[in-house]
């Protein structure tokens, strides 16, 4: 895939240009995030990735096309299970609603310029040596496998004393209180960090986390440099606004960890097949992208009737208990 220059210029200036405006737009004025504002926001991010779907495919075809969507749906749906960390982490530090896009915003920021090295450190890696799909793809099935396992943990995260935040924390005096938007307070003369600093700590380094199992996911999909960048990009752009906008729902998801699972689980094997094939020479059967953007689309499909149904069985089950002992 050759990606000429103007298009990398134009696709990262585009970038900014939205990052700023939605900064100057929403972030001008603080203020708690209304369900309408996210629902809007949320859809021009995803017109914007379909417009740039198009783009894609208007100047190398379906195939490439399609990649970027199967990579930009896996990274977004895997951003979804992130949004439950993300909901403990704004819980733990007790983030004021009026702060927590600004939260976010920088959290994303980071998260960007800290998973774009790791991609192309990943991707460098594969093109170099490709036994590595080997390795990736047994990464992504024990991830699969403890990503299944955690459906029915109710541990509570101590995001508060994480080895990052604490490291920060006795190296730089710290304030329990917020003062607005504001990194440091000036108490008796000598700065300390705010708790708005230390969260966006927590969320830009449980983000990298996250990162670890979602690039090589995305890597099962496409090992095109700027599909890859660019899928990851979209998907995080869009993640504060669908924080949200699914802040109401996302409890009601209870099903969702478990098609990330079986996403994680397939991209795995397909990963497997591809280091075994490298290590081996002997060649074996490969999912095509579409079969891949099939499952990917089914897998959340199904997963998000199922749970929402659950929920709502449950809620029934609840309100006839409750009528039956009145």
């Amino acid at each position: 895939m050759n990606v000429p220059i103007w298009l990398q210029l134009a696709t990262a200036i585009g970038f900014v240009v939205v990052l700023a405006l939605d900064f100057f737009i929403v972030d001008r004025r603080p203020h708690a995030f209304s369900t309408r504002e996210a629902t809007v926001w949320v859809t021009l991010y995803v017109i914007l990735a379909a417009i740039f779907a198009g783009v894609l495919f208007a100047m190398y075809g379906s195939e490439i096309a399609s990649q970027f969507v199967a990579a930009y749906l896996t990274e977004y749906s895997l951003s979804i299970d992130n949004l439950f960390v993300f909901l403990v982490i704004m819980s733990s530090f007790a983030v004021p609603s009026v702060l927590q896009h600004r939260v976010l915003l920088v959290g994303v920021i980071v998260a960007l310029i800290l998973r774009g090295i790791l991609i192309v450190i990943g991707v460098s890696a594969i093109t170099a040596f490709e036994p590595l799909f080997l390795v990736f793809g047994l990464f992504l099935l024990w991830t699969a496998y403890k990503v299944a396992r955690a459906q029915d943990s109710d541990e509570p995260s101590d995001v508060q004393n994480s080895f990052l935040v604490r490291m920060i924390s006795r190296a730089i005096p710290t304030h329990p209180e917020y003062n607005g938007t504001k990194f440091f307070s000036r108490i008796d003369g000598v700065r300390h960090l705010t708790p708005m600093a230390l969260v966006m700590v927590a969320i830009g380094g449980t983000d990298l986390m996250f990162a670890l199992d979602s690039i090589p996911a995305v890597l099962g999909l496409t090992t095109e440099l700027f599909v890859v960048v660019t899928s990851n990009a979209f998907a995080l752009m869009g993640l504060r606004q669908l924080y949200f906008l699914l802040n109401g729902l996302i409890g009601r998801l209870v099903h969702l960890a478990r098609g990330i699972a079986i996403i994680l689980a397939f991209i795995g094997v397909k990963l497997t097949m591809l280091g075994i094939e490298a290590i081996s020479g002997v060649a074996l059967p490969h999912f095509s992208t579409l079969v891949s953007l099939g499952v990917i689309v089914g897998v959340l499909a199904v997963t998000t009737v199922t749970s929402l149904l659950a929920t709502r069985r449950e809620q029934r089950i609840s309100e006839a208990t409750i009528e039956d002992a009145d």
